[in-house]
């Protein structure tokens, strides 16, 4: 066993439902199974910036958080150590100030730290570890996608909430005989697009990994039509790739505003957008997702305890496994254009706009 006294936790990147249950795990766990202290670090990495900040969690600290969204530590996706951006003389100086971050940690008296976060998170932490201080990770990204685990927590709540929206567009959009485009989070992959999409019975889907035209969308329109549906549901993933045609009049603004106006512009419908945004972050985690950040809470804390230092824990085969950080950052666990998943959902007549 590692010789550990005191854990530090810390949350970085977006927030997701789920960070909650991962501190409330990890602290007992650690208070209760093997005696250590447990010190929270607030806003990522940054708390380490200025260590006063940093408060000790206690079993009373994490007390009734289970069932809260958020992070009670607060969280940062701009907070880089090894690119810490400040304004000296009116001009802005990045520099590296992670020898600082670790030595303030070793201040503090912490010996391992747990960093949950995404892939920028995990990448910083690797950093970190490879510079000596000890790091376990937990995956943590509502857009499920990273590749070395099969499922985020947040992703699950995130449906939840996406679905439901569309659930109710959905009476308003079959009420006035409109086209809705309800743009979803999806930067890189289309998971929540996708998987959402499915379960509020979207007519039209688009994701970053198929290609789609505006022409191909509005034929799908008026196929529908032509068997009585007045109404159309689309769901876009923020990080879909624009047509070619669509690319030189880019303007600022919502990619489901784009997609939104084209589709009227070319069918003459009316079409009405609705830009979910950041209610997908928010709410009271999912029983799935407050079971799973459980159990990635307690496994991370039995892996500082072995001495698994650059690893991070992950679900595999619905088990909890733990995975090298290095193998873990850097790749994207895309949709499969060709997968089961989107087979299925061309077979009952979704249009993937292509």
């Amino acid at each position: 066993m590692s010789n550990i006294h005191c854990i530090g936790i810390c949350t970085g990147g977006g927030d997701a439902p789920g960070l909650n249950a991962v501190i409330r795990a990890a602290t007992k766990a650690a208070i209760k199974k093997y005696g250590w202290k447990v010190i929270g670090i607030p806003d990522g990495f940054d708390g380490l910036i200025w260590p006063e900040k940093s408060f000790e969690l206690t079993l009373k600290e994490v007390s009734g958080i289970l069932p809260k969204g958020g992070t009670i530590l607060g969280t940062t996706n701009r907070g880089d150590p090894f690119h810490y951006k400040t304004v000296e003389n009116g001009k802005e100086i990045t520099r590296d100030i992670s020898g600082q971050v670790i030595a303030n940690a070793t201040k503090l008296g912490i010996d391992a730290i747990i960093t949950i976060g995404g892939d920028g998170s995990q990448k910083i932490g690797y950093e970190l570890f490879q510079k000596g201080m000890k790091i376990v990770g937990v995956p943590k990204t509502i857009d499920n996608d990273l590749s070395a685990t099969e499922v985020t927590f947040g992703f699950d709540t995130a449906l939840h909430t996406v679905t439901d929206a569309i659930d109710k567009i959905h009476t308003t959009a079959a009420s006035h005989h409109r086209v809705m485009v309800v743009e979803v989070m999806g930067r890189d992959c289309g998971w929540i697009a996708l998987e959402a999409g499915i379960a509020g019975g979207a007519h039209v889907i688009l994701i970053p990994e198929i290609p789609f035209t505006i022409e191909r969308i509005c034929q799908h329109l008026a196929e529908r039509e032509k068997y009585g549906k007045r109404f159309t549901i689309v769901v876009v993933a923020e990080g879909v790739k624009l047509p070619p045609e669509m690319r030189e009049n880019r303007r600022a603004g919502s990619m489901g505003n784009l997609i939104g106006n084209a589709i009227a512009n070319m069918s003459k419908k009316e079409v009405r957008v609705s830009v979910l945004g950041h209610i997908q972050r928010g709410g009271s985690p999912s029983p799935f997702d407050r079971i799973l950040a459980t159990r990635f809470g307690v496994a991370a804390v039995d892996l500082i305890a072995a001495g698994g230092f650059g690893m991070m824990v992950a679900l595999h085969g619905g088990s909890i496994v733990s995975v090298d950080v290095a193998h873990a950052i850097g790749h994207l666990k895309s949709v499969d254009p060709q997968g089961e998943v989107v087979r299925a959902a061309r077979a009952i007549g979704v249009s993937f706009g292509d």
